[in-house]
């Protein structure tokens, strides 16, 4: 069924200006009737946003239905228009069509923004009355439409000049011709976020980042089943692009990102993300690095052919690195982690290691390295193989850490922790230590003799061994602390009474979750550090009565409680 008008049967003007019905009618003559406009644009699911000074409008699941949208189309126009739109699913019964989707574009000139998840019925018929109807479109957000094709996009592509963001995901009737239509016309496209769209190949791809290439600033390619060929585009045309995600491009080879690296278009790459690309090896990887001067952002994730000798020879030619995130990178060993750290430079501020299992202890003396000195942020988490030997190493190669987060890693012991807090110049402000459950109070009592005085954030989860001299350090010591975590720890009351009559301690958030110890005799000493409080979490606190927290809630107003 094809829209063709709209006509406002009905409209009731008042200061709020709402619609109370309209008709749309189709080439069969039959109707869609909406009535009750007002309540149904105003209610809580529908709740006017504002977004970057536009109106918005969300339908979810089963509230998604030509029906509603009718309904906005006709009730935004009266408050100057619907700037965005998403949809989020669709009513199984009676869902979101090109009906519905025609009555926003006759209704809505001024939409700038649209994003269709997962909406089977609406097709190209649709999206050619958005087009025709929205030309004023900015960005546009596809996932899983499979009745949407090429032509579709095409209509948007040349009714829609002023397109800058595209994501097309899980589209499969969207390939080459769309893309090349959006590069031709769409010159002012900023942002393009292509996945796992089978039909979209080189040829569509290289037409578009060439076209795009002057302002073309973020790029993301999922799962697509392009070549080296395309790499070799982005490093020779990209020369806009400050961000560039690639993930699963299993068809790309290491002469790709050979090319793509060697190519020296990427002068202003600021951030790169690799994912699951069989492509990067230490060969290519240290291209990349020489390729991209202003490189401060490097994320690889599974890239399973990196190993140490690559990664130090990138740290050694990126010279603009920041930051340095490695996940499940299982050939990177703690010799790599070391000579990184060494060769790094004077930049990089930020080191984030997850689930590399290839990081192990070496038992063997190593040898003294260059300091980095310009470390502040060091995040080791879920790596089991990190022990004592490690973490020692790094607090001697980074002696200025403002934030350490350790979590996961449940095999050090106090130990292999003591002589990275020892190393800590320049007092440590965030420190996360969920997890690592065999910690003792020591570890808590030298961290707040060491860094009392600049610790503002101690995260505690799960270490099961800290209990209430440790709330008696960091009493006496942490003056600063704004969030602390004690969750499943072996606290009790005498350390909640300990904490709340400490001067001046200003906590902000505090959570006991799972804290067996901890009772209804806490009460008073709840409620006097709930005159900092703004969060309090007692979930799972076996001994605290519902009674208890219904005092604590209505004494503690300002403070979300969860219970």
């Amino acid at each position: 069924m094809s829209l063709s008008s709209i006509r406002l049967a009905e409209i009731c003007k008042s200061k709020s200006q709402a619609a109370d019905k309209v008709v749309v009618s189709s080439k069969s003559n039959s109707e869609l009737s909406v009535s009750d406009d007002v309540e149904m644009i105003t209610c809580d699911e529908e709740q006017e946003l504002k977004s970057d000074g536009y109106l918005t409008r969300c339908l979810e699941g089963k509230k998604a239905t030509d029906t509603r949208l009718a309904a906005i189309a006709v009730g935004t126009s009266s408050r100057g228009g619907l700037g965005k739109l998403s949809i989020r699913g669709s009513n199984s019964v009676r869902g979101v069509t090109n009906l519905g989707l025609s009555a926003i574009a006759r209704g809505c000139p001024s939409l700038k923004a649209l994003s269709l998840w997962n909406v089977p019925s609406v097709g190209d018929e649709g999206l050619l009355e958005i087009a025709k109807g929205c030309p004023l479109l900015e960005k546009l957000d596809l996932c899983q439409c499979p009745s949407i094709s090429n032509q579709g996009l095409i209509a948007v592509a040349k009714s829609c000049p002023n397109l800058t963001a595209l994501n097309i995901e899980s589209c499969s009737k969207i390939g080459n011709e769309g893309l090349q239509a959006i590069g031709r016309f769409c010159s002012n496209l900023q942002s393009i976020s292509i996945r796992d769209c089978p039909l979209v190949g080189d040829h569509g791809l290289s037409s578009l980042l060439s076209s795009a290439s002057a302002v073309l600033t973020k790029v993301k390619l999922h799962a697509l089943n392009i070549t080296d060929f395309s790499l070799a585009v982005i490093g020779h045309y990209g020369k806009a692009i400050t961000n560039l995600n690639l993930s699963g491009l299993q068809n790309v080879s290491e002469k790709g990102f050979w090319v793509m690296g060697n190519a020296q278009g990427l002068q202003k790459l600021i951030s790169l993300v690799i994912t699951s690309c069989r492509g990067t090896t230490d060969v290519s990887l240290e291209a990349v690095g020489r390729g991209c001067a202003n490189l401060k952002q490097m994320c690889l994730r599974k890239c399973c052919f990196v190993s140490d000798s690559g990664l130090v020879a990138f740290a050694k030619v990126a010279g603009s690195l920041e930051s340095l995130q490695l996940e499940e990178c299982n050939r990177v060993t703690q010799a790599g982690i070391i000579g990184s750290l060494s060769n790094c430079g004077t930049k990089l501020k930020s080191l984030t290691l997850v689930k590399c299992m290839g990081i192990k202890d070496i038992t063997s003396e190593a040898p003294m390295l260059s300091p980095c000195t310009s470390l502040r942020s060091l995040s080791i988490r879920n790596c089991p193989g990190v022990g004592s030997v490690s973490l020692a190493m790094v607090g001697k190669l980074c002696p200025r850490l403002h934030h350490v987060d350790l979590s996961g890693l449940c095999g050090i012991t106090d130990a292999g922790i003591l002589p990275l807090l020892e190393c800590c110049e320049e007092g440590l402000v965030n420190v996360n230590l969920s997890g690592c459950l065999n910690l003792t109070d020591e570890v808590v009592r030298t961290l707040a003799r060491l860094h009392g005085a600049t610790l503002e954030v101690l995260n505690l989860d799960g270490c099961r061994k800290i209990s209430d001299a440790s709330l008696l350090a960091i009493a006496d010591n942490c003056l600063l602390l704004s969030d602390l975590d004690l969750s499943k720890s072996a606290i009790t009351d005498s350390g909640i009474s300990v904490l709340s009559y400490a001067k001046p301690i200003n906590l902000l958030v505090l959570s006991l979750s799972g804290c067996s110890g901890v009772s209804n005799r806490s009460l008073n000493f709840l409620k006097k550090l709930g005159k900092t409080l703004v969060g309090l979490n007692i979930q799972q606190c076996k001994s605290i009565s519902n009674s208890t927290v219904e005092q604590l809630v209505e004494s503690l107003w300002r403070c979300d409680i969860l219970a």
